[in-house]
């Protein structure tokens, strides 16, 4: 087995600190200059965003705004969430340099793709969630307004209900990379993951029930994908496992000194 690289084990406390410090400046810099170039387009990105549920609003209805300053803060609030996840590969980039060198060999093969899954997967859920997931719900909502009810959002709490449902959808699509890591540590067997399906399949339901709008398309549009990806992630988890298995033989089997 590899030993971590010894450079990094005689750095002091402070000098650890201080790499810590300069890659979180980093970080926020770049976080800072993708706000500042998207600062411009803040009007024209809300309309994008929002593009889900003004599409389906009833003729002569629009978004409001309820507070004198939503206008500018809800602007403002998405392109700070949309700069953060635009730089957010470079923050795990830098989180990634600052940890490497203490890990293991056969730790950092198993990082790297986990890391990059991990990325993807959430960029994935977030589309799923802008694509399909809110035109969904906003049809059925507009649908079942009753008679005489304008439908009328206010553009901050739409905002906030959608950035929710981008963490919820985002944080969901993480459900393979959860199980592999959790093979890959020893905390359970991709069997005992296959034990569970039942269990995790009303868990699932459950907590779309709650972080969803109460009908069951959207609830199902939730939780089916994420079964689907826990199923996705017990056939890589078999795959790591049988892999740190074969490891461990062959160390096993090694000549002998």
């Amino acid at each position: 087995m590899s030993q971590p690289i010894e450079t990094d084990q005689e750095l002091s406390l402070i000098d650890h600190l201080l790499e810590l410090r300069n890659r979180l400046i980093r970080s926020v810099v770049v976080i800072a200059v993708a706000m500042l170039a998207m600062a411009p387009f803040a009007r024209k990105l809300y309309t994008i965003i929002s593009e889900p549920l003004v599409s389906r609003l009833p003729e002569g209805t629009s978004m409001i705004a309820i507070d004198v300053a939503s206008p500018i803060f809800a602007p403002f609030k998405l392109i700070l969430i949309l700069a953060i996840l635009v730089a957010m590969p470079y923050v795990i980039y830098q989180a990634w340099s600052f940890v490497a060198p203490g890990l293991y060999q056969h730790e950092k093969r198993i990082a790297k793709p986990l890391l990059a899954a991990a990325t993807v997967l959430f960029y994935l859920g977030c589309l799923f969630a802008y694509f399909i997931v809110l035109p969904v719900i906003f049809t059925f909502i507009t649908k079942i307004a009753p008679e005489g009810v304008a439908v009328m959002t206010d553009i901050n709490r739409y905002l906030d209900f959608v950035l929710v449902m981008f963490l919820a959808f985002g944080f969901s699509f993480e459900v393979p990379v959860v199980t592999v890591v959790l093979v890959a540590i020893g905390v359970v067997t991709p069997d005992g993951l296959a034990r569970m399906r039942g269990y995790v399949v009303v868990g699932v339901f459950f907590i779309a029930m709650l972080i969803t709008p109460p009908d069951m398309i959207s609830q199902t549009l939730l939780a089916l994908p994420v079964w689907a990806l826990y199923e996705i992630g017990i056939v890589f988890a078999r795959m790591v496992h049988r892999d740190r298995a074969e490891e461990d033989d062959a160390r096993e089997t090694g000549p002998a000194d």
